[in-house]
């Protein structure tokens, strides 16, 4: 009776272990932003962005859905055309979703679609104005999304190309009204259309992230890519994007 026991806790073990399988990147990355805000300077801005990405992908083989959540940190130094003037833009990105997979190909092709709910929080500050010198970001999203990844072997080692794209589709923002101060809407409680519904007409955005991964173990691999997030909108009166191009680097670890 032992014996059995013993026989079933080992079996029972392992695959106890492969119904758990999770991945977690951290990515750091570099590129150019371009920022526009009619509300605080109708001057277009280029400059300088940093991004920090953690990504947390948790699935279960023996099922078809899988949960992915994503924090995202960026930090950009911007000028307008003529050098003078100096906005910085900071933003935290919050995705946290569910998609459906399949393996195709001799499973070396995973196809993935589902959807993400974004939550983000952010400012804008012109650093040479004091007259409405900062723009509060705030809004939730609810975005269409999918990946594809391609495994494949190259010079006797693994690699996948993965490639994935979210599109914002619904959601609401915050924004002042034209000629709107904050004084007026936090000091003296004047509302004026400030919580604002979006769709992708009135904010045309999207977000893609294109990468290659070396696996140098089971465990361990290393991410480069890119990553494109294009923001923008037009609501209240006020025309306002975010884009951001950043050359990414990072480690995978397979759990």
């Amino acid at each position: 009776m032992k014996n059995k026991l013993l026989l079933l806790l080992i079996t029972l073990v392992p695959l106890h272990a492969a119904a758990q399988e999770s991945t977690s990147a951290n990515i750091i990355g570099v590129g150019s932003s371009g920022i526009l805000d009619t509300y605080i300077n109708q001057e277009k801005f280029s400059g300088i962005g940093f991004t920090y990405l953690y990504i947390k992908e948790h699935a279960k083989p023996e099922k078809r859905w899988n949960s992915i959540i994503e924090h995202e940190l960026d930090l950009s130094t911007t000028k307008d055309r003529s050098k003078d003037n100096q906005m910085i833009e900071g933003s935290y990105n919050l995705y946290w979703g569910r998609y459906r997979h399949w393996q195709l190909l001799g499973d070396r092709l995973l196809l993935q679609a589902g959807g993400l709910a974004n939550a983000n929080l952010g400012f804008l500050y012109d650093m040479t104005t004091s007259n409405n010198p900062a723009q509060a970001r705030l809004s939730l999203n609810l975005m269409p999304a999918g990946i594809a990844t391609y495994h494949f072997p190259l010079f006797g080692k693994q690699f996948s190309l993965r490639y994935e794209l979210n599109v914002p589709l619904v959601g609401i923002m915050f924004s002042p009204n034209y000629g709107q101060s904050y004084y007026e809407i936090f000091n003296r409680g004047n509302y004026d259309h400030n919580i604002v519904p979006t769709t992708l007409v009135s904010a045309p955005s999207f977000r893609q992230m294109l990468s290659l991964d070396w696996h140098t173990s089971e465990k361990w691999s290393l991410r480069v890519g890119y990553l494109g997030n294009y923001q923008q909108a037009e609501v209240n009166n006020l025309k306002q994007h975010i884009y951001a191009h950043r050359v990414m680097i990072g480690i995978v670890v397979r759990r």
